[in-house]
């Protein structure tokens, strides 16, 4: 951002110096809590407002903070009303900036910011510069907010930290993208990373667990997007007295891949067998089933229990330690690129960009 000066006034050697070497950010507002304007109705988008709000922040203009360009996305999005097209336009706008910037923060609804930042690490191959996305639960606008603190370090990460990854930063913490999961509807501390440590805790001091953080890319390739396609994928989470007529109908088609979300480390109504049997038909058919534990922490393996290993028997793969918004993005990633589906169901149970731990 070009900051005017009066022409009258001089400035220090040094404050020239630091201006000149100041990082590049670039910051693309999808939408969300944080740029929302207060209106009679409750808070609503409005273009040209976030900027606004931004450009009166004295923070924004010190040298020590990064330059920063600003795009607003048209129309700005509830993220409840986030698609994989959606995915798609924010990976395409950091591939298009990519070499003119140090690092990207994608501003974004709290509602699906997990799902997006699942997805953008299988969509951006190659990444070797920090994309961090983050927002509020209180705008900018209001006097008492999140929105400041969480803007001002996603930036202040991007810019100066040689993260090679898509994270999530919110409430003190930086977290792995892939890793995240929405835990608190009205709380500061709205995302965790319940089955990976965070990134990075934020206080008085910045202190990043590089232990954690993945390393840069070995190959030298330009970073590359995958589209998404649109493939029919769905969730669906057990209950008890579930009946095996809801399994099928949810597992017939178009529903290519399904994600399971099960009891415990994997377990489901193994004693049914015209529910196993349902499962088992939509195996043979080519329809992937990834077993995910309904648990906001711990691993599946379908091998602990005998409930679990009749689900194994069926067809259904275990997820291990995935979360259910990185399940559907590695699905949708994996989906989109013809394998065959012995691959995808591989594949889906081995570690690409950090989303899984098998023990």
């Amino acid at each position: 951002m070009v900051v005017q000066l009066g022409k009258h006034k001089a400035l220090p050697l040094l404050w020239i110096v630091e201006t000149k070497m100041r990082k590049r950010v670039y910051i693309a507002n999808t939408g969300g809590t944080i740029g929302m304007k207060r209106t009679p109705n409750g808070y609503a988008p409005e273009p040209g407002y976030l900027a606004e709000q931004m450009a009166q922040i004295p923070a924004l203009q010190s040298p020590h903070m990064p330059e920063y360009r600003l795009h607003e996305y048209d129309p700005l999005l509830d993220s409840a009303n986030m698609t994989p097209q959606d995915w798609l336009k924010i990976a395409q706008d950091i591939a298009d900036h990519y070499d003119d910037f140090d690092g990207f923060v994608i501003l974004h609804g709290t509602d699906t910011m997990a799902y997006t930042a699942s997805a953008l690490p299988f969509m951006l191959d190659g990444l070797k510069k920090p994309v961090i996305l983050t927002g509020s639960q209180i705008p900018l606008c209001e006097v008492r907010n999140d929105a400041r603190e969480n803007l001002i370090t996603a930036m202040v990460l991007a810019a100066n930290y040689p993260i090679p990854e898509v994270c999530l930063y919110f409430g003190d913490k930086l977290l792995r993208g892939c890793r995240t999961v929405k835990v608190n509807a009205n709380g500061f501390d709205a995302f965790d990373s319940p089955n990976f440590p965070p990134l990075g805790k934020v206080g008085i001091d910045i202190a990043l667990n590089w232990r954690a953080i993945r390393p840069l890319p070995a190959h030298t390739t330009p970073l590359t997007i995958h589209p998404l396609n649109g493939n029919c994928i769905g969730a669906f989470r057990l209950f008890p007295g579930i009946s095996a007529d809801m399994v099928r109908h949810v597992l017939q088609a178009p529903l290519k891949a399904l994600v399971l979300e099960a009891f415990g480390v994997g377990n489901g109504p193994a004693h049914d067998q015209a529910f196993i049997a349902a499962l088992k038909e939509a195996n043979e058919r080519g329809v992937i089933i990834v077993d995910c534990t309904q648990c906001l922490s711990g691993s599946v393996d379908l091998n602990d229990y005998a409930t679990g290993a009749s689900l194994a028997a069926a067809g259904v793969i275990s997820g291990y330690d995935l979360t259910v918004e990185a399940a559907l993005a590695k699905l949708f990633y994996l989906l989109s690129q013809d394998l065959p589906t012995e691959t995808v169901k591989l594949l889906m149970q081995t570690d690409l960009k950090g989303e899984l731990t098998r023990s």
